[in-house]
């Protein structure tokens, strides 16, 4: 699971080491060459782009970093965790939902798919099954009463 965003992570930083080394190299040499550089639109474009891609990479890097941080073992076998299926009941609502908790660079709440560190998310990690959950959202608070689970260590094993 994390090695797959692992990857897509460390090709975007790829790719935009590549525009960073070839690329805005040209196009500011391109630019200064145009002339005064204190009225040059395309200098400062250039110069922004470069400003703005070297702090994607350093932020891409501290997220990859973290992601090497991540211990499947330390996820929990009997409680709610990141890659755990969770069917609850919401009683706001009355109805059942299902989520799958991933994490923020998976998610997808049209799918379910619901990041650890959302509101949601954050509410329901470390329950068990019978426990409830008070989600705070910017309509009130929600009730969310754990029906199922399904740790990704059960979902490994099946």
């Amino acid at each position: 699971m994390t090695e797959q965003i692992k990857r897509k992570l460390q090709d975007e930083i790829d790719a935009l080491e590549h525009e960073l080394i070839h690329e805005l190299p040209k196009e500011i040499k391109k630019a200064a060459a145009l002339g005064d550089l204190s009225e040059n639109a395309e200098y400062h474009m250039a110069k922004q782009r470069q400003e703005f891609v070297k702090a994607r990479v350093r932020q891409l890097g501290k997220r990859l970093a973290d992601l090497s941080m991540v211990n499947m073992n330390n996820i929990p076998k009997d409680r709610v965790g990141l890659g755990s299926t969770v069917k609850v009941f919401d009683s706001t609502k009355n109805e059942e939902v299902e989520y799958n908790l991933v994490t923020s660079e998976e998610s997808d709440g049209g799918a379910g798919k619901i990041s650890t560190t959302s509101p949601i998310g954050r509410a329901l990690l470390n329950k068990k099954v019978g426990e409830s959950a008070i989600v705070v959202t910017p309509n009130g608070k929600r009730e969310l009463e754990i029906l199922s689970l399904t740790t990704i260590h059960g979902a490994a094993a099946g």
